[in-house]
């Protein structure tokens, strides 16, 4: 079995090589176009529409005796949530590049997240057809900016339009595709590539003697190095991340896809080859690895949520070890609630197949779990491990909402509540003062699509008010603070009084809660659970302006207790007002997002693009000149970036691009 996911910049051709992948292995009967709106893994209306991949899709297909899980991710830098969950859930990767952009920004985001769950990858470099196509730039280009070795399993023949196949440099043949990509022809190597063939072969094996001893070995004796020597050897480098090997392609013209798919059960881990799992024992309070046992404890991981009209809530769930049969219960570990998984379904895309069980290492729909979140821990009571949680960034960007008629608003937060429960980047809440629902997410893009869903998908007139930002408080110097709280309630006195230091924390490090009284009489724990709750649930309504706090480091440093008069109630709302004052006197600031701006654009136009990010109060980080463009790296407040696209357009004719991600919170500067 082999669980991959398909990974790159937006635009580099993922779905497209996917529904070729699903093709060649028989899964599908005919080639879905992205172009024409027909593509089996973008099944959203708005994703046809837009032509670009919003939500990750999971299919099965089978090649070779082997089962491959494959999930489609976005390449849109809004939808960061919905690779970062697929790569969590991930044992191996199948990296896009354009043959003529080489690295681009998101390509650099997913390889970050990549590392960051230690995904063994293989890298495609598609497109060689276009105008501008050099394979040899992107190798270097990869190397450079990713800083991982890249060797060359293939080299290309011709490039650009007459690119018309590959020479396998590990069985040193070329390779031609006929009859719509279906048959794969392999030849002896022509005279006029054999020199450029044994010099990239020669690189191959140098760059793989430096981590394999049995290589060196052959090497230096003079010894014939077998095909089935490089392959196992490279698969060792390939699951530790010390090589990433590349293959050329074009899957639009149906070129180079077969290599892919052996790629992926040559080089790619099973599950059970991956480093175990790590997952949190309640009872022990220890940290555990999990080895990926079918005969194991059952123990899954919800990894997304989609909502289903007829169906409810699908659960996508990567099992880590043992199984769970459909029509048995399933205990969610972190909410402590028993449920029934009724079906299990195997996805394909929007579409599925009924299956009796889910096993350790695979990846299945679990319908009939009403509470399961995306990052819940499903297993058994008896088994009591949480696996780790994935962490999504901040929403950065708000607007309002609300429904046409009065009579739709249970309508309109019972919607936002299930598009909530699928994207862990979307929230909602209610704006006291104006009695408005805000709903905020990553970027315009990203809202805008949830409210076409909204309006389209569920059929409910709204109005939605103009993009905000989303702004933070935090403090900029310490200060202490005692506050006493006493109240007669219902008869009954209620008594508290505590003592706390509020302190700037290193700017991205979070709020910290630290208590350090030391009491003479024992205070109940309920009473300690009662003062924390009071100060982590003030971290989120704010200082001054009610937005939420960051990076604030609080600690207790002294409670005064009274067994005769304290309560929960008296310790929580003082620990809650102790807050607001330390903090009100320890001036407090407005923090605003900071976005990174990756910008393309031709030659002609570099010159007014960057004015225009300085315009809007941007630094610019960075310039990179390429064969037919420029990139450039800046970073600018959010709150000036609205409608840049149209200006970007206009100073550009329209051929510049930019993708926007958050990059960090820093004090609003009075502009």
């Amino acid at each position: 079995m082999r669980n991959i996911g398909i990974m790159a910049h937006i635009d580099a051709g993922k779905t497209t090589t996917t529904e070729r992948i699903l093709f060649y292995t028989g899964k599908s009967h005919r080639i879905g176009e992205v172009d024409d709106g027909e593509a089996i893994m973008d099944w959203m209306e708005q994703e046809q529409e837009r032509g670009i991949t919003i939500q990750s899709a999971a299919t099965t297909t089978y090649w070779k005796d082997h089962q491959i899980n494959i999930i489609d991710t976005p390449g849109h830098v809004d939808f960061t949530a919905e690779v970062e969950r697929s790569l969590r859930v991930l044992d191996g990767a199948i990296t896009l590049f354009d043959a003529v952009r080489g690295v681009e920004p998101q390509t650099e985001t997913v390889w970050r997240q990549a590392q960051k769950y230690n995904v063994p990858c293989v890298g495609f470099i598609n497109k060689m057809d276009r105008l501008g196509a050099d394979f040899f730039f992107v190798l270097d280009d990869v190397k450079n900016k990713l800083k991982i070795n890249t060797v060359a399993l293939q080299i290309p023949i011709g490039k650009e339009s007459s690119f018309e196949g590959v020479i396998d440099l590990i069985n040193m043949k070329e390779l031609r595709w006929i009859n719509n990509g279906e048959e794969m022809q392999s030849s002896e190597i022509s005279a006029a590539y054999e020199e450029n063939a044994k010099l990239w072969r020669e690189k191959l094996i140098d760059s793989l003697s430096g981590i394999s001893d049995l290589i060196t070995e052959k090497y230096l004796t003079g010894d014939e190095i077998e095909a089935s020597l490089i392959r196992s050897e490279l698969r060792k480098a390939v699951l530790k991340r010390q090589i990433l090997p590349m293959f050329a392609g074009a899957s639009r013209r149906n070129l180079g896809v077969q290599p892919v798919i052996d790629a992926i059960i040559d080089y790619l881990p099973s599950p059970a080859e991956r480093e175990n799992a790590i997952g949190h024992n309640l009872k022990k309070e220890e940290d555990i690895g999990i080895p990926c046992d079918p005969d194991g404890q059952p123990l899954g991981l919800v990894f997304k949520i989609q909502n289903d009209r007829e169906a409810g809530s699908l659960c996508y769930v990567r099992m880590y070890s043992g199984s769970f049969k459909s029509g048995t219960s399933v205990y969610n570990v972190g909410k402590k609630k028993r449920e029934r998984a009724n079906r299990i379904l195997r996805m394909h895309s929007n579409k599925s197949d009924p299956v009796d069980s889910l096993q350790a290492g695979d990846i299945g729909v679990i319908i009939g779990m009403k509470l399961a979140q995306t990052g819940d821990t499903i297993g058994s009571e008896g088994y009591p491990v949480l696996l780790e949680k994935m962490q999504f960034p901040e929403p950065v960007i708000s607007i309002s909402i609300e429904p046409k008629t009065i009579s739709d608003q249970d309508k309109l937060k019972d919607i936002l509540e299930i598009l909530g429960k699928e994207d862990p980047t979307f929230t909602v809440k209610d704006n006291e003062e104006t009695g408005q629902l805000i709903i905020s997410g990553m970027g315009e893009l990203h809202l805008d699509v949830l409210v076409t869903r909204l309006l389209k998908e569920f059929k409910l007139g709204a109005k939605v008010g103009n993009p905000q930002v989303t702004y933070r408080e935090s403090i900029s110097k310490s200060n202490e603070h005692s506050e006493s709280f006493s109240k007669i309630i219902a008869g009954k006195e209620n008594t508290a009084k505590i003592t706390l230091r509020t302190e700037p924390a290193k700017r991205g490090s979070g709020n910290k809660y630290i208590y350090a009284a030391s009491s003479k009489t024992q205070i109940p724990a309920e009473i300690l659970e009662a003062i924390e709750r009071g100060i982590t649930g003030s971290f989120s309504s704010g200082i001054v302006m009610g937005y939420p706090c960051i990076d604030i480091t609080v600690t207790v440093i002294d409670v005064q207790y009274s067994e005769l008069t304290a309560t929960e109630f008296a310790f929580e709302a003082c620990a809650s007002m102790a807050f607001d004052a330390a903090c009100s006197n320890a001036n407090p600031i407005l923090l605003e997002p900071i976005m990174a701006v990756d910008l393309v654009c031709p030659h002609e136009y570099v010159g007014e693009v960057m004015s225009l990010v300085t315009q809007r109060g941007g630094q610019i980080q960075s310039m990179n000149s390429k064969v037919d463009i420029d990139e450039v790296k800046a970073q600018a407040p959010m709150e000036k970036m609205f409608g840049f696209m149209t200006s970007l357009r206009s100073v550009s004719q329209g051929r510049a691009g930019f993708s926007l991600e958050f990059s960090h919170f820093e004090k609003k500067s009075e502009r």
